[in-house]
């Protein structure tokens, strides 16, 4: 059964056990949390991308609760550097993030606040894949420089509303979002921004990503499921 195991208030660690598997991750809840957002990495990536960090803190200064957690044990980082098969694998990387979900649902901590997604490149079609499995529950997806086009069919599926954000000059990725948007139903928007490549790196531009993430996550998630 998921539980929670360990939470070491110094570093804000927390450990999520699923059967055999562990999976490591970093939680912050600011006082009077306005729902909670888990982010899910993409690529070669870990709860260290700081990109992602970057984002979550600026998250936090709004009020939202984040938590960032590797979606690979530590002894299958090291298979997957070698092979990179397993972050690829959406259908497993969908269903670790459906397991922290239900762990979330179950921590009395946190268990009062909605829930959204935020996937950054292949990440996103798991999000995508795993807010199709859990209508209802996940309240609202971001996604960054996103691989949607990977959730394929369950793309239609996915209830929440859905925020596509792509750097201009991310050409390949642009057209694969704009194909995805067109087959999300709920509520759903595609950001291009401007002068930006597909990690964001240029000034300023990953605090436009941050941004609108924000505006989006705090219009959708409504704060407590009490609210």
């Amino acid at each position: 059964m998921d539980q929670y195991i360990k939470n070491q208030k110094e570093n804000n660690s927390v450990s999520i056990k699923m059967g055999n598997v562990v999976l490591n991750g970093n939680i912050v809840i600011p006082d009077g949390a306005r729902g909670i957002i888990l982010f899910v990495h993409g690529s070669g990536s870990s709860r260290f991308s700081p990109r992602n960090r970057f984002v979550a803190e600026e998250l936090n200064k709004k009020g939202l609760a984040t938590l960032l957690f590797d979606l690979l044990t530590e002894e299958e980082e090291i298979i997957d550097e070698r092979t990179a098969h397993l972050r690829f694998d959406i259908e497993l990387l969908a269903k670790r993030l459906i397991k922290v979900t239900d762990w979330v649902q179950k921590n009395p901590e946190i268990n009062n606040l909605n829930i959204g997604y935020f996937g950054a490149s292949t990440g996103a079609g798991a999000a995508l894949v795993a807010a199709a499995e859990r209508p209802g529950v996940i309240k609202a997806v971001v996604s960054r420089g996103g691989r949607p086009d990977l959730a394929g069919r369950r793309l239609a599926e996915v209830e929440c509303p859905t925020l596509l954000i792509v750097g201009g000059y991310d050409e390949p990725v642009i057209d694969m979002n704009r194909d995805a948007l067109a087959q999300l139903k709920p509520e759903k928007n595609l950001v291009i921004v401007p002068d930006a490549t597909h990690l964001f790196e240029e000034r300023g531009k990953l605090e436009e990503v941050a941004i609108h993430a924000g505006n989006w996550f705090l219009k959708h998630l409504g704060g407590t499921k009490q609210n």
